[in-house]
């Protein structure tokens, strides 16, 4: 067990999670665990997601050293992001807690049984995980 007095205000956990709370974050990131991802590939399939609020997620993630931003010399410019090596290390975080979002799910899309172990294999493969 923790011992407050170690740690005293300062949570690894908290700090952890400050990185990839913002909202959409971890859908960003797990798509580009996919591969490398332009600006508009990262709305594909996220018609909520708006331009300002993706440019706001991209920006904090690379303050965060979690991706990177490259300028592709086309026309037009375009910009094309990769995750970092600490942003590949999130795999197993993610993995993780898309486990433990499945085995207490009591939404209907989760419920069957084949349904949870069909997205349990697909965040396993995408995510790379040897387990």
């Amino acid at each position: 067990m923790i011992n407050e007095m170690h740690c005293g205000s300062f949570c690894p956990v908290s700090k952890a999670l400050t990185f990839i709370s913002k909202k959409w974050s971890i859908e960003i990131i797990r798509d580009m665990f996919f591969g490398k991802k332009r600006f508009k590939e990262f709305k594909e399939g996220k018609p909520n997601l708006s331009n300002k609020v993706l440019s706001e997620c991209l920006k904090n993630l690379e303050n965060n050293g979690l991706i990177e931003k490259r300028i592709l010399n086309l026309t037009p410019v375009s910009t094309e992001y990769h995750l970092t090596e600490l942003g590949k290390s999130l795999n197993r975080v993610i993995y993780e807690l898309a486990i433990f979002a499945l085995e207490n799910c009591d939404d209907k899309e989760c419920s069957e049984e084949t349904t949870r172990l069909q997205i349990q294999q697909d965040f396993k493969e995408a995510l790379q995980i040897n387990n």
